[in-house]
């Protein structure tokens, strides 16, 4: 990923909360002819201080679950267009369109398992964390035989990551006063990544 030092992000802070905005991920690998291959997954993310465990399952099927070697899983944050038409400074300064967002890209090689008890605890974890978020309460039950026989048509990834990059774009390259002016507008948005696109860059006023 092309990251400009202005744009680095160094607080591990900052990548729980694209976790928590949002754990449905890109991961990337490649096959034994060397093409790349991408899968979209729903994952489980914790943090012991520098440490990362992430976790998730795909179908048996899928190729990936048979792919050796390095991987990279995109984590997807928030994201919102920026017009010059905003800026104080649009014409003394010419500026132009840009995009605005925030990401990381995690570097590393993959655990795999496919026993049925560390599966049916990772379906638990991940099922009860997914209702929660949803108000919902459907839970896995271990006990029920035919819902034990649907382990066997996945296989579960454990993922620590060996080299993190975040990339947080916000106006940082701008005066504050632009970057305020960008705030006001993405705030007046009908838009929840807008919004939270605004709140980074606002927060980031607050350090200079």
């Amino acid at each position: 990923m092309y990251l400009p030092r202005s744009f680095a992000e160094t607080d591990l802070a900052s990548l729980d909360a694209l976790f928590t905005h949002d754990p449905f991920v890109t991961l990337i690998s490649n096959d034994a002819e060397g093409s790349p291959f991408v899968s979209p997954l729903p994952v489980l993310y914790q943090r012991d201080d520098e440490r990362v465990l992430i976790e998730g399952h795909w179908a048996r099927p899928n190729p990936q679950s048979r792919h050796a070697g390095a991987v990279v899983m995109i984590v997807h944050g928030p994201h919102a267009y920026v017009s010059p038409s905003w800026y104080p400074d649009k014409e003394a300064a010419a500026r132009v369109p840009t995009w605005n967002y925030a990401t990381a890209h995690l570097h590393g090689a993959l655990g795999l398992f496919d026993d049925a008890v560390s599966l049916a605890d990772l379906v638990s974890r991940l099922t009860d964390h997914f209702e929660t978020s949803v108000g919902s309460d459907w839970r896995f039950d271990p006990q029920r035989e035919e819902l034990c026989l649907q382990l066997r048509g996945i296989v579960g990834f454990r993922f620590r990551p060996s080299k993190i990059d975040l990339k947080f774009k916000l106006n940082q390259n701008h005066p504050p006063a632009t970057v305020r002016a960008g705030v006001e507008v993405l705030s007046q948005q009908h838009d929840g990544d807008a919004w939270a696109i605004a709140a980074m860059m606002r927060n980031r006023l607050k350090t200079l």
